[in-house]
């Protein structure tokens, strides 16, 4: 049987060990990578990289196309730190254990998160491999990982509206097209049936995935600045379903990726810190 993490009663062990490994590196960036989104760190200038495995107290994922390291380097004059690799409720991780990374980051001196994954799109005018902001989600998790904060925050906009139209005018500038939409998620792992995702849609939804708002909902409440980014790999319209395979979903976001990653970038890049 694992050890359950309990919020605030590892992050000391997690982070001397992490401090020593990186020799005290201080990211100012934090980045979260989905599934197929792993290009990003063929351009990072990597000073370390720990196994999730080797990290007193961090989770580990357990999902196929989800490497395990936490990295550390350069990445558009930033220094950022990079979790490729993401943990999901449905992995039998608490809503505390998938957000003990973001708490990590925090306490490493992150100032703003970029959180992304890959999603199936619900809006009949997205196509496979575009690009998504989020500019709000709907969560369908029906827990939260915020037991320890103030009620008070919660019900703000949890995505930087700075970093939302700093995302737009970049891709804009540099011939990315992208949609801004609404994310939802759902527990997972199982994909949605028609009748769901009618449902979903009804309820607003553009895209709907099984992470980020976890992540994203904890880092906005740490004070932390986020931005939400997603790639949609599959198609989810009830009256043109067709069933969702894994490869063509890596496809898609092979083929998005490059968009992905220029984004990020030029992002990082005009942050002002």
């Amino acid at each position: 049987m694992r050890t359950v993490i309990r919020t605030g009663s590892h992050e000391g062990s997690s982070l001397d060990y992490i401090i020593k490994l990186t020799s005290g590196f201080s990211p100012t960036v934090g980045i979260i990578l989905g599934t197929g989104l792993g290009g990003l760190v063929k351009d990072l200038m990597i000073d370390h990289m720990l196994d999730y495995k080797q990290i007193p107290h961090f989770p580990v994922s357990t999902v196929e196309s989800h490497h395990g390291n936490l990295i550390f380097g350069k990445i558009s004059g930033k220094s950022a730190v990079i979790m490729q690799g993401r943990f999901h409720y449905y992995e039998d991780y608490s809503h505390e254990e998938v957000t003990y990374p973001v708490r990590i980051m925090k306490r490493l001196g992150v100032r703003t998160l970029i959180v992304s994954n890959a999603c199936g799109g619900l809006n009949p005018i997205y196509e496979k491999a575009d690009l998504m902001i989020m500019r709000d989600h709907i969560n369908f998790h029906y827990d939260t990982p915020l037991k320890n904060f103030r009620f008070s925050s919660y019900n703000k906009c949890l995505y930087n509206k700075e970093l939302v139209s700093l995302a737009e005018k970049t891709a804009l500038a540099n011939g990315i097209n992208v949609r801004k939409g609404v994310y939802l998620s759902l527990h997972g792992p199982t994909l949605e049936t028609r009748a769901e995702y009618r449902m979903v849609r009804k309820f607003g939804a553009d895209a709907v995935g099984m992470s980020t708002i976890p992540e994203a909902t904890v880092a906005a409440n740490l004070g932390i600045r986020t931005l939400g980014l997603s790639i949609i790999t599959d198609m989810g319209l009830p009256d043109n379903l067709k069933p969702a395979v894994l490869a063509e979903i890596l496809e898609s976001a092979a083929i998005a990726e490059p968009k992905m990653t220029l984004l990020t970038e030029k992002v990082i890049e005009k942050l002002v810190e």
